[in-house]
């Protein structure tokens, strides 16, 4: 797997914005003769300024910031990233289906650090029944392990951990920056890459999860929550609308309750599903809105790379880091040049691994231990870390791997001072 590398992108000016253009100057020379042409001296004095100190440069050269949208976007396309936008923010009630059983009441909710799209210092709670095997089995078969936090008043429909379960785990949201271009990669690009029976005696054995495009009906490999359980931001969108905020939609339209009869049910929620309808004004569901805005969203800029984020850079590489946290992935061909054959510079190969810090959940194509590499672009505006949000601090992460991870935490800790301090700098400017 090649990695790409670093570079410094200087802003230099041509040597036309270090000279005066001659026709400037008879132009300037021009506005200071007589007083009723001050306008023409204050518009000159300004194109002089911008052209000399760079702020020519077109609005692809800038920084994208986080929550900005990918760059190239057509008007329509915007147009859907806005429309996603706003129901991203839009806070639901119960006169809108929320609950009766809920986590949060907007998508920005649990998607708000650096920027709408990013994450939250809040976890959800999953529970279900280890075997003495290590088996693994919800609690309810086909129900899912989730257990919401909130319920709508009278909290009759509040979901309740019974006594039975004996694993407990919180998960922290990811965030959701360049998730369209991630959904482009192939699934033979992380087909090949996975190498589930540890082929090569590497020490690493990524698997690539089978999962159902629940719009297709086709199997895919999947890439996008914690156990990698979707493979398609639609997917993921629908999942969370009614698994996060209670609002059933046509991908999932039963509501994810706990020992309720149809009859309790419908004291708490007296909306038919699925809740989620297409908007007359629009045309559209919320599922598809939330899919364009998460679709359209840019991936994280890098920070200032320094001479030690670039030293730090090869210390990754060479203690093994690389070999999971995959520098850049590429999507496939696409008709959108958005997405065609573009470069991910995500530092993850979006494989299933057990290093040391799985949550003891089965989900879907994951087994009880197994966590999918999480994507190290943008770490240096997330806290806390890890799965549950249990390590504050990139070295607490680092030193909790075990397992496929032992060699490269071992590398880490075999490292000097100085090598160390420069991969600290390194994933700070991811």
């Amino acid at each position: 797997m090649k990695s790409g590398t670093d570079e410094i992108r200087l802003s230099p000016r041509s040597s036309a914005n270090e000279s005066m253009d001659v026709s400037s100057i008879r132009s300037f020379k021009y506005a200071l003769r007589g007083s009723e042409n001050w306008w023409k001296v204050v518009l000159v004095c300004t194109l002089i300024f911008l052209f000399t100190s760079g702020y020519e440069r077109s609005s692809a050269q800038r920084q994208v910031l986080p929550g900005d949208p990918l760059r190239g976007l057509t008007a329509y396309e915007f147009e859907e990233f806005k429309l996603g936008l706003d129901d991203f923010l839009e806070v639901e009630n119960a006169e809108e289906g929320l609950g009766p059983a809920y986590n949060n009441t907007s998508c920005a909710g649990c998607h708000n650090v650096p920027a709408i799209g990013g994450i939250a210092p809040m976890t959800t709670t999953r529970a279900g029944i280890r075997g003495d095997d290590g088996s693994y089995r919800d609690i309810e078969p086909g129900r899912d392990s989730l257990f919401q936090l909130f319920s709508i008043p009278t909290h009759g429909c509040q979901s309740m951990i019974p006594p039975e379960a004996n694993v407990i785990s919180r998960r922290v949201p990811i965030p959701l920056f360049g998730a369209g271009l991630v959904e482009m990669v192939s699934d033979n690009t992380l087909l090949r890459m996975a190498d589930p029976e540890d082929l090569d005696r590497d020490g690493i054995s990524g698997r690539a999860p089978i999962v159902l495009d629940l719009v297709t009906g086709e199997s895919r490999v999947g890439r996008f929550g914690w156990k990698s359980q979707r493979a398609t931001l639609m997917d993921f969108g629908g999942d969370a609308y009614r698994n996060e905020m209670g609002i059933t939609n046509d991908l999932f339209p039963n509501e994810l309750t706990f020992r309720l009869s149809e009859q309790q049910l419908a004291l708490c929620d007296a909306l038919p599903d699925p809740e989620d309808v297409v908007e007359p004004s629009t045309g559209r569901r919320g599922i598809d809105n939330f899919n364009s805005f998460m679709r359209f969203l840019a991936p994280p800029a890098r920070g200032p790379i320094t001479k030690e984020v670039v030293t730090g850079r090869l210390v990754f590489e060479s203690i093994g880091c690389s070999m999971c946290h995959v520098p850049s992935l590429t999507t496939a061909r696409n008709s959108n040049p958005l997405f065609d054959q573009r470069a991910v510079n995500l530092f993850s190969d979006l494989l299933l691994h057990d290093v040391g810090t799985g949550d003891g959940i089965g989900q879907a194509g994951a087994a009880p231990e197994e966590l999918r590499t999480p994507p190290l672009w943008g770490l240096r505006f997330r806290r806390p870390l890890l799965h549950n949000g249990s390590a504050s601090t990139v070295t607490d992460s680092i030193l909790r791997h075990t397992n496929e991870a032992s060699a490269a935490r071992d590398g880490f800790l075999s490292l000097s001072p100085y090598d160390r301090s420069t991969l600290i700098a390194f994933l700070g400017s991811l």
